[in-house]
C-alpha cells in the first residue's frame, strides 16, 4: 500500500516524475522547503490529481496536488500555473461542503482575506477559466434578481441536484428562476434538471462571474462557487457567507509561485498574473487571422495571440486575411510596415476590425534587422504610434487615461531599473574605444549635444519626420541653432552593423558633427551630454528616462505632452503628462509583451530580468546569415571610405 506521509515526516528532497524537466523546475517553486531531486533518490513524489501514481522508491512518500480555486488559462499548447493546493486534510467548506464552518483564523489573516477575496470579484478571477463572462447585461437580464440552480452535470450528483432545484422553488417567491450549467461541469456532459415552469435554462458555459452578476441566491454551489459567491456578496442557500474566513482558509491551503521565475510568490500576486492574463485572452481572441508577419517573426507572433482556444492563422495575401476575418467574425493583426495603401480603408467598408503590430519600446537583446524575434509589440486598433497623421491608440490613451499614485509609483520603479541597468531598445553589447580617451570629448565650457542617427526610410522619419528627413539635414538645423556646441553624431545600430543604407561620409560630416561615436550603446552616452536633438528617434524617449532635455524636430510619440521642446509642435496633443505617467502609459499599459523563454504573456519587469540572461534570447538557425551579411556590408562600407 502506498503512503501519502504528511510533509513534516519527510526528508528534503522532491520530485515531479510526470513533468518534463522546465516543469519539473517551475512545480519545485511550489516547495521551495524542498530541493528538487532525481525521482529515484528524492523523498517525495508529487503527481497532479488524476494521474496515475508512479513507482515510488522503498524510502519515499506521495503527495498529489490541484489546481485549486486559482486556475491559469492556457495560451495556445503553453501554460503554467500560479496556484496549486496540495491534496490532503483539508477544511471540509473547500472540499465538497460549502456551508460547514470555516476553520478559526486570527486578525491579521481575516484581513488579508478580505482584500484578497475583494481583489478577485474586482479583478473577477478565480474558477473555470477562459469562460464566456458577458454579464448581466449582455445576456438582458436583470442583475443581482434571480434565484440561480446550478446544475452539476454529473449523473452521480442527481439527487443532489435535485434537492437543490426544491430549496430554490420554496424560496423563490416570485423572484426568476434559472437553471445554469456548473462552470466546473465536463464540457459535452447534458443537464440533469429540467426547468420547471415559469423558469429559464442557461444551457451555455458560462464564467462564474457572469453566473453571479444574476444570482441574488445561489443553489446547487460546489465548494468552489461558494467561495466565488461570498467574494462577490450573493447568498448561498439563503445564507450570506462571510468572505474573511473561508478565503483565510483557502489561503492556507494554497501555495503560489512565480509562473516565470520560478520562485515563490504571495497568494496577491497569483490573483494580479491571472488578471494580467485574463486581460490577454479577451485580447487575443478577437484576432482571427494575421498578415504581412516575415516568416522568421511568426512564432513569437503566434505567442502573442494565442489564447485558449489556439492561435490566429496567417496569410500574406490581404483579400485572404479580410475573408477570414469575416468568415469568424474577428480582426486582422497586420505589421505596421507591410499594410497596403488602403487597406485600412477596405477593412472598415468590410466591417472588418485592423489591428496594426510593431516593435515595441524595449524590445529585445539584439536587432531585428538580424532577424531577433522581439518581446515587446505596440498592437493598435487605431492607428500606429509613430504616425501623427491620425491619432493612435498610445496617443488616446495618453490623451485620456487616469494615472493613479499605485501606477505611477510602478512606473516610477521601472523607470529607475531600466536607468539602472543601462536598458535600450535594442540592449547591444559595446564599450568605449580602446585607450584612455573619454567618450565625448568636448572642450570645456561648449554645450555637449547628442544628435542620434535614424535609417532614412524608416516609417517613423517618413510619417513623423516633418520638413526634416534626413539625418545631414538635422546636423545642419541642429548646428545652425547651435554654432558654439559640441555635436555628437551617432549614427543608427542597424547602420552600424550593415543591414541598412544611409551611413554618412566622413566628408558630409565635416563641419557639422565634432564627434562621431560607434561601437557605444547608448545608455552610456546619455549620462555624457546635455541635450539630445532628434527628429523621431526612441533615443529621445530614452534620454527623458534619465532626466536629459528632449528638442524634437519631427513628431515622436513622446512628444507633446510637456516633457520635450518640440520644434514642430504635433497635432492635437497638448495634455501635461509627468515623466512617470508617460512611462506609465508607453512601457505598462500599452505595449504587449512576450516572455522569450516561456512565450507567455508577461509583465514590462520580466523584460528586463530576461535582458540579463543572453541565453533567453535565441536567433533562429534559418536567419544566422544575417549576421555574416551585416559585417560584410559594414567593411564594404568602410573600405568605400564611409563611416
Amino acid at each position: 500500500m502506498r503512503r501519502t506521509l504528511p510533509l513534516t515526516q519527510l526528508s528534503r528532497s522532491i520530485a515531479f516524475p510526470r513533468a518534463t524537466a522546465a516543469d519539473a523546475a517551475h512545480l519545485a517553486a511550489f516547495w521551495p522547503e524542498y530541493r528538487l531531486a532525481p525521482a529515484a533518490r528524492a523523498s517525495l513524489l508529487a503527481v497532479a490529481e488524476g494521474d496515475p501514481p508512479p513507482r515510488l522508491p522503498p524510502s519515499a512518500g506521495l503527495i498529489r496536488y490541484a489546481p485549486g480555486l486559482l486556475r491559469a488559462p492556457r495560451f495556445g499548447q503553453r501554460g503554467r500555473p500560479v496556484a496549486l493546493m496540495p491534496c490532503g486534510p483539508l477544511p471540509a467548506m473547500l472540499r465538497e461542503a460549502p456551508l460547514a464552518p470555516p476553520p478559526p483564523a486570527d486578525a491579521a489573516a481575516l484581513y488579508r482575506a478580505g482584500q484578497a477575496a475583494a481583489q478577485a470579484a474586482r479583478a473577477r478571477v478565480g474558477g473555470e477559466p477562459c469562460l464566456p463572462d458577458p454579464g448581466a447585461a449582455r445576456l438582458r437580464l436583470p442583475p443581482r434578481a434571480a434565484v440561480l440552480v446550478l446544475d452539476p452535470c454529473d449523473p452521480s450528483r442527481l439527487a443532489a441536484a435535485r434537492a437543490a432545484l426544491a430549496s430554490a422553488l420554496a424560496v423563490a417567491a416570485g423572484r426568476p428562476l434559472l437553471l445554469a450549467r456548473d462552470p466546473a461541469a465536463r464540457p459535452g456532459q447534458p443537464p440533469l434538471l429540467r426547468p420547471p415552469p415559469g423558469a429559464r435554462l442557461l444551457n451555455v458555459r458560462l464564467s462564474p462571474w457572469t453566473l453571479l452578476d444574476l444570482a441574488e441566491d445561489l443553489h446547487g454551489a460546489s465548494a468552489e462557487m461558494a467561495l466565488l459567491a461570498a467574494a462577490a456578496g450573493v447568498r448561498v442557500a439563503g445564507r450570506q457567507l462571510d468572505p474573511a474566513p473561508r478565503w483565510a482558509a483557502l489561503i492556507a491551503a494554497t501555495r503560489c509561485a512565480d509562473p516565470f521565475l520560478e520562485r515563490p510568490w504571495p497568494f496577491e500576486r497569483a490573483l494580479e498574473q491571472l488578471a494580467h492574463w485574463q486581460a490577454a485572452q479577451r485580447e487575443n481572441r478577437q484576432v482571427a487571422v494575421c498578415l504581412g508577419m516575415a516568416p522568421w517573426k511568426r512564432a513569437r507572433i503566434a505567442a502573442l495571440f494565442a489564447h485558449a482556444g489556439g492561435t490566429p492563422g496567417f496569410t500574406g495575401r490581404p483579400e485572404r486575411a479580410i475573408a477570414l476575418a469575416r468568415q469568424q467574425g474577428g480582426a486582422i493583426a497586420a505589421w505596421a510596415g507591410r499594410v497596403p495603401e488602403g487597406f485600412r480603408a477596405r477593412c472598415e467598408a468590410e466591417g472588418v476590425r485592423l489591428l496594426t503590430v510593431e516593435d515595441g519600446f524595449i524590445r529585445s537583446r539584439g536587432l531585428g534587422a538580424r532577424f531577433l524575434p522581439g518581446a515587446a509589440y505596440a498592437v493598435d486598433d487605431r492607428g500606429v504610434y509613430y504616425d501623427p497623421a491620425r491619432p493612435s491608440a498610445l496617443e488616446r490613451l495618453l490623451a485620456t487615461a487616469e494615472f493613479p499614485p499605485a501606477l505611477l509609483s510602478r512606473a516610477a520603479a521601472l523607470r529607475a531599473a531600466i536607468v539602472a541597468r543601462g536598458v535600450s531598445k535594442y540592449n547591444l553589447a559595446g564599450a568605449a574605444p580602446p585607450g584612455a580617451a573619454p567618450l565625448v570629448a568636448a572642450p570645456p565650457g561648449r554645450p555637449r549635444l547628442l544628435v542620434p542617427g535614424q535609417v532614412e526610410d524608416d516609417a517613423s522619419v517618413r510619417l513623423g519626420g516633418g520638413p526634416i528627413r534626413r539625418n545631414l539635414a538635422l546636423l545642419r538645423a541642429v548646428r545652425a541653432a547651435h554654432p558654439e556646441a559640441w555635436l555628437v553624431y551617432k549614427p543608427h545600430p542597424d547602420l552600424e552593423a550593415g543591414f541598412r543604407k544611409g551611413r554618412l561620409p566622413a566628408a558630409a560630416l565635416a563641419g557639422l558633427a565634432d564627434q562621431v561615436v560607434t561601437g557605444t550603446p547608448l545608455p552610456a552616452l546619455l549620462p555624457l551630454v546635455d541635450a539630445v536633438h532628434t527628429l523621431t528617434s526612441l533615443s529621445g524617449f530614452e534620454a527623458l528616462l534619465r532626466g536629459v532635455r528632449v528638442v524634437t524636430y519631427g513628431q515622436p510619440f513622446y512628444a507633446g505632452w510637456g516633457l520635450t521642446e518640440d520644434r514642430a509642435p504635433p497635432p492635437r496633443r497638448g495634455r501635461p503628462l509627468s515623466l512617470d505617467a508617460l512611462v506609465a502609459g508607453t512601457l505598462i499599459l500599452f505595449p504587449r509583451q512576450v516572455d522569450p523563454v516561456t512565450e507567455l504573456p508577461c509583465p514590462p519587469e520580466l523584460i528586463l530580468e530576461r535582458l540579463d540572461d543572453p541565453t533567453a534570447w535565441k536567433v533562429s538557425p534559418l536567419t544566422l546569415h544575417r549576421g555574416a551579411e551585416g559585417w560584410l556590408r559594414g567593411w564594404v562600407s568602410r573600405l568605400r571610405g564611409l563611416r
